[in-house]
């Protein structure tokens, strides 16, 4: 059975500023990523991987080109859809956290599901991956009262909720030590293999990024090689 790709970028640039003065992140970039693939995006800080991150997840918009979703074209796709996506298919893991600051640890990780209607098996399912991680007695801790890498432990929790076809985590270990963050990459792909989800990852140590499936390396927004 073919393996079918989920992600597509196809000529992709992004540019920030206006036609004076501007400063293009993102250079005719075409990529592919398949279903249940683990890719790990390297590159210089400043080099453009996390606005493309950014850009295949819809986050962003890009200034030309065109990112394709399991065949549909993202920033063509009404509101509705669009959101639709973002809370079923995917799940995120941004490098500042994006944490509900008056919420428990326990309420912001679970906050997904319960745009979808909360479950029990789901309460238990996070209550898990809050053992999980070393966090089961910091449920009920406000995200001020967490530590930074505790902060991203239940980031990442949230990212798992709703069991995304796609992740996307932007740094994901980049406020832990090494030994927690292999155990929170190896947590994150162990979810991408046992759901045969679609694991993308920004990192900047080459260990952890040698871990996927392949590697793609961006320098000036351009890539490395072909991909």
């Amino acid at each position: 059975m073919s393996v079918k790709e989920v992600l597509r970028a196809k000529n992709l640039v992004k540019r920030y500023g206006d036609s004076k003065n501007s400063t293009t992140a993102i250079r005719e970039m075409t990529l592919a990523i398949l279903e249940s693939e683990v890719v790990s995006i390297v590159g210089q800080s400043g080099s453009g991987k996390s606005t493309l991150l950014n850009l295949l997840s819809g986050i962003d918009t890009p200034t030309s080109g065109e990112v394709f979703y399991q065949g549909k074209n993202i920033n063509e796709m009404g509101g509705k859809d669009k959101t639709f996506m973002r809370v079923n298919d995917f799940g995120f893991v941004f490098q500042f956290f994006n944490l509900i600051p008056n919420l428990s640890a326990f309420d912001n990780a679970i906050l997904p599901a319960v745009l979808n209607g909360t479950t029990k098996e789901k309460r238990t399912y996070v209550k898990e991956l809050f053992t999980r991680t070393g966090l089961g007695d910091k449920e009920n801790l406000l995200p001020s009262q967490l530590s930074g890498g505790e902060q991203q432990r239940v980031a990442i929790i949230r990212a798992l909720t709703n069991g995304p076809k796609v992740l996307f985590a932007d740094e994901p270990t980049g406020n832990l030590d090494s030994r927690n963050g292999k155990s929170i990459l190896d947590l994150l792909l162990s979810s991408a293999k046992d759901n045969k989800q679609t694991l993308v990852y920004v990192t900047h140590d080459a260990h952890l990024a040698a871990l996927a499936d392949r590697t793609i390396e961006i320098m000036d927004g351009e890539l490395v090689g072909k991909s």
